[in-house]
């Protein structure tokens, strides 16, 4: 009976072992596997919630910079028009801002340095960013739910595209859609809020009470110098993007984008010099895309006031008082043809009858064609008339 007993407790040590080996096992395997889904720097994000995603944690990629190694500025100052036309150069672009009577202008040569400005803009708390890599300036709404947040930058990557996250909970947001794709947050959207981008030029004689983002940041950054030199040359492969881009479109060309219910199209701006002002129909939309040729690009030259210069372009929809309206470039200047109201590329009509009125901007904006395709693969393209 002994000797049974003996062997009884040896059978049970033994599975003990085997399930613990196993036990240890699997945990080593989960635990690598846990390791191999972060993405990257995850150990400097405490209090993020990582199980909370809608995308693949791969996709995510280290840009270079840590966790707010490119600064937000959180309390930005602003001088006159006067005084920013000392040292942005009339040409220069900016992102133009405007909430009932309050006009602000972003100077570029500054945001490429930041990327992220939390401003407040006629009481609206507004985010307002920029990312080199896509050429893409989207303005946010900062409340969310009747939280406020402010965003910073978290030095990573996807699709080559910003990823900024919110101090207050240190979910992660997709710069290019205004989505939170991490954390807490994770599938929220933000609130875009029209904007343009303008030579500096165009803004001021629009605005002259205008307000500027000053180089007085609090930080020491060579303002006026393209860190990106050459990056938005016909050619170039888009930095750190891991699937190949849309071969329907180069990469690097310059695009302004429509949106309406899951459905989008784009507009080349290599066809604004021969069809300055477009009169499209989109999901129903009367739609107007307004180009004007002279603003330099911030991304060509070391120093940005030696770039070549590209066109701005803004799209609206083309109903006023219940018609659609028709536009074109006559003269140099953009007009109606059933009143001849003079617009300008706020969608405001300065000269005319219609003088005082606005047209309504449509969600979309300025973006590399790599950058809009691959977070919108389904988009139309726009071939001409």
């Amino acid at each position: 009976m002994v000797a049974i007993l003996k062997s009884r407790n040896r059978f049970v040590a033994l599975v003990r072992v085997i399930v613990l080996a196993a036990i240890g096992w699997w945990g080593l395997q989960a635990s690598s596997l846990l390791a191999k889904s972060l993405p990257p720097n995850a150990s400097a994000w405490p209090n993020t919630d990582f199980a909370r995603t809608s995308i693949n944690l791969d996709e995510i990629l280290s840009g270079g910079p840590p966790k707010d190694g490119i600064l937000s500025i959180d309390e930005p100052v602003f001088v006159s028009t006067e005084e920013a036309a000392e040292w942005v150069d009339p040409q220069e672009p900016v992102i133009g801002v405007v909430e009932g009577e309050d006009a602000r202008a972003y100077p570029l040569q500054i945001l490429i340095y930041h990327e992220i400005v939390n401003d407040t803009v006629g009481g609206k708390p507004m985010a307002v960013t920029f990312c080199p890599l896509c050429n893409t300036s989207i303005v946010f709404d900062r409340r969310v739910n009747g939280q406020l947040l402010d965003f910073g930058t978290t030095g990573l990557l996807r699709k080559s595209d910003l990823v900024m996250y919110d101090r207050q909970t240190e979910s992660w947001w997709q710069q290019f859609t205004g989505t939170a794709i991490v954390g807490e947050m994770n599938g929220t959207e933000l609130v875009q809020i029209p904007s343009t981008i303008v030579a500096f030029k165009d803004f001021s004689e629009r605005y002259p009470d205008g307000k500027v983002l000053s180089r007085k940041t609090g930080h020491f950054r060579p303002y006026g110098r393209n860190p990106y030199r050459g990056y938005d040359k016909i050619g170039n492969i888009p930095f750190l993007l891991q699937d190949p881009a849309d071969d329907r479109l180069p990469a690097m060309e310059r695009v302004i984008g429509v949106s309406k219910d899951g459905a989008h199209r784009l507009y080349l701006f290599s066809a604004f010099r021969k069809q300055p002002v477009i009169n499209d129909l989109f999901k129903g939309i009367p739609v107007v895309v307004f180009s004007k040729e002279g603003t330099l690009s911030a991304l060509d030259s070391g120093r940005i006031k030696d770039s070549r210069t590209v066109p701005s372009a803004a799209a609206f929809n083309r109903i006023l008082n219940g018609k659609a309206l028709s536009f074109e470039m006559r003269d140099g200047r953009i007009v109606d043809r059933e009143t001849n109201t003079q617009w300008n590329l706020f969608g405001e009509a300065v000269e005319g009858r219609f003088k005082g009125r606005r047209l309504t901007p449509i969600q979309g904006g300025v973006h590399f064609a790599f950058a809009w395709l691959a977070f919108r693969p389904e988009t139309e393209i726009y071939q001409g008339p």
